[in-house]
């Protein structure tokens, strides 16, 4: 759906518009070989977000520096053996690629514009290598120039602070959150389905949030505000598998023959009325108090309203935390006394752990290689002139969408507005900048188009296509000092960059055509296999790596299940609680008594046992046996009203409410 765009839209297009301009001014005064690289430049590091940004400036130049350096050294070296020099090309190509991969914040930029920087100066001086140290220094000139005209009118003119995005964007989040939050603690059974995709679109949401946390350094804020930040992030991904469980509780405990005790049910009201005003801080005492009662848990029924409660009391927490966090990090300077922060829910730590599914990227980054190095070798083979700029797009392509499950379609999009380019260039070097004789008439020229495409930037649905026809149409066109139009090395020159995508393309429709559901498969799997491995012990020191990793997975396994029409057999959440509820009952375990301790590690070891058997066979389920050592360990530890024996049954009852959501054992005595 297209959306008009807004007055800030409008003030971004207009920004980028002048900085192109500036730069492409001072590259024609100093006389630069390619300044239209300069303009081009601008619209590649151009963001909405002033501290965006800086970053992508600063980055920007690290990789063309480095991607510069590596022409420098290998094209004197390799240019009497062309197949050598493609295969250092593809082997540079895909090394940088896959580094890029591993890192998921905006120093990817770094290694991701290396990868292909080399190709895009290196290729086209293989016949001129005695040049190639000026190409590359020229190269690296504009670029540098672009971005600091990016750089200088974006801090100067209507600068945009990413903490205000980053606070408005949490606020949302917090909104819909609190809102299935009151949904399912008010037992609306309409809802279910509603709650279903809420949780899916919140844990996509987190994800965003990323980049603006890794960009906010670059904003004029504090370090305090930095961490503040990194916090209200982890607390808000602790919140989905908390919130999943607490649903999952309220749900079995309400279908329950017996249902929910009046008093818990007035406990979920009251939480209701305390989001519902906006979660003021501190939450009211009888919120976060434990459960008072002892002998409520002397069955199982008793089992499941206590760990009910816990949970409750969890959420609540956590809730604290994430209104105070907020609150903190929507303030400047003057924190009113808030500045020292004593978090309320201080059960989990998080760590720096990520997944990486390293076979998928392994393949993505060999198979833009393996591109990269056959179109260089067409071309040497076929002796095309001006084929170098078909090698040098097709790997701008493969490395540019090599992060994608799906890279096809945007090969596609990618190739059709390479042609629009073509055609839009064309019309601009043979028929209107023939009629040029000033630098401002041709800012005149550029201007309608230019803050047209320049409002759809900012619309993350256009942002790709339209970044590209700004970046491609202003190299095509190649402004330099005086006018020259050659059709013939026109023509040579974009149909070679086509054909280039064009073998990207195909290349890729042929040696990915799986996609999301195998990536998908794949985290899935992966929890299932970390949970087989972890479920019998770890040292209580690598616990913290451990749930990061896990809700790092479950941050990339729920966009996909979001966005896919397929079924599946998970949702994500059911692993995060059985490993999160495995690592808890790890902590506990020197604590109980013998029997207690026997009874919970036969349930560690039957939840190992199910989740190794079910990578043999997709289609296996918890089984009877796992279900009686689960009731067994319930009733090892009912009626012990130790901190360690409570917590220890709630978790039980989370794997328990997880595997077997709609068993309702009358009695666990």
């Amino acid at each position: 759906m297209f959306n008009w765009p807004s007055p800030r839209d409008w003030i971004f297009s207009l920004k980028a518009f002048l900085a192109s301009m500036l730069a492409l001014y001072i590259a024609l005064a100093l006389g630069l070989p390619r300044p239209y690289w300069a303009m081009a430049t601008v619209y590649i590091v151009s963001h909405p977000l002033t501290g965006a940004t800086r970053s992508k400036a600063l980055y920007r130049v690290l990789g063309t520096l480095l991607g510069a350096s590596a022409s420098v050294v290998f094209v004197p070296a390799l240019v009497d053996t062309p197949e050598l020099l493609m295969a250092a090309v593809g082997l540079w190509t895909g090394t940088l690629l896959y580094i890029s991969l591993l890192h998921r914040s905006p120093r990817s930029y770094v290694f991701l514009l290396a990868s292909y920087t080399l190709p895009l100066i290196a290729l086209p001086a293989v016949n001129t290598p005695a040049v190639i140290f000026d190409i590359a220094v020229a190269r690296a000139e504009e670029i540098i120039l672009g971005i600091v005209c990016a750089s200088v009118v974006g801090a100067v003119i209507l600068p945009t602070s990413v903490a205000k995005v980053l606070h408005d964007r949490s606020t949302r989040w917090l909104t819909d959150a609190a809102r299935w939050t009151a949904d399912m603690l008010s037992s609306d059974p309409e809802g279910k389905a509603a709650r279903h995709m809420s949780r899916h679109r919140m844990a996509a949401d987190i994800l965003a949030l990323d980049q603006l946390i890794s960009q906010l350094s670059y904003d004029a804020d504090t370090s305090e505000r930095v961490r503040d930040a990194q916090e209200l992030r982890g607390r808000m991904t602790m919140m989905m598998p908390v919130l999943a469980t607490v649903a999952s509780l309220v749900h079995t405990l309400r279908a329950h023959p017996r249902g929910a005790p009046a008093a818990l049910e007035a406990k979920m009201a009251d939480v209701v009325a305390w989001l519902r005003r906006g979660a003021p801080t501190p939450a009211p005492d009888h919120l976060l108090s434990p459960p008072q009662s002892a002998d409520e848990a002397s069955d199982w029924y008793g089992a499941l309203v206590a760990a009910t409660e816990d949970r409750l009391r969890s959420l609540v927490q956590l809730w604290q935390d994430c209104a105070s966090l907020q609150r903190r990090f929507g303030q400047r300077d003057e924190r009113n006394g808030e500045r020292e922060w004593t978090p309320a829910f201080q059960h989990w730590e998080l760590g720096g752990a990520r997944h990486y599914d390293h076979g998928l990227l392994l393949f993505s980054t060999v198979s833009a290689a393996l591109c990269t190095f056959l179109m260089g070798m067409a071309w040497i083979y076929t002796g095309w002139n001006d084929g170098a700029a078909g090698v040098s797009l097709g790997a701008v392509a493969c490395c540019f969408f090599a992060a994608m499950d799906e890279p096809a379609p945007f090969i596609r999009s990618f190739f059709w507005a390479t042609a629009v380019c073509v055609v839009f260039a064309a019309v601009y070097v043979f028929f209107i900048l023939t009629n040029v004789h000033d630098f401002g008439l041709l800012v005149a020229l550029f201007a309608v188009p230019y803050l047209l495409l320049g409002t759809l930037i900012p619309q993350p649905r256009f942002t790709m296509v339209a970044m590209l026809v700004a970046v491609n149409t202003a190299s095509f066109v190649g402004i330099q000092g005086g006018y020259t139009a050659d059709f013939q090395a026109f023509f040579n020159g974009n149909i070679a960059g086509l054909a280039g995508v064009l073998f990207a393309l195909l290349w890729t429709l042929q040696t990915r055509p799986f996609g999301t559901r195998v990536a998908m498969r794949r985290l899935i799997h992966s929890s299932w296999r970390d949970i087989a491995r972890n479920a019998l012990g770890r040292s209580v020191a690598e616990h913290h790596r451990l749930r990061a990793r896990l809700l790092d997975r479950l941050g990339q396994l729920v966009p996909r299940l979001a966005a896919s029409e397929s079924e599946t057999s998970s949702d994500g959440f059911t692993e995060v609680r059985v490993e999160l509820s495995a690592l808890a009952l790890q902590r506990e375990l020197p604590n109980l008594n013998p029997w207690q301790r026997h009874a919970v590690e036969a349930v560690l070891t039957d939840v190992a046992r199910f989740y190794q058997a079910r990578l043999d066979d997709l289609t296996s389920q918890p089984d009877a046996a796992l279900h009686d050592t689960l009731l067994g360990a319930v009733r090892a530890l009912v009626a012990h009203t130790d901190q360690t024996s409570r917590s220890a049954r709630a978790s039980l009852m989370d794997i328990h409410v997880a595997l077997f959501p709609v068993t309702q054992p009358g009695s666990a005595q």
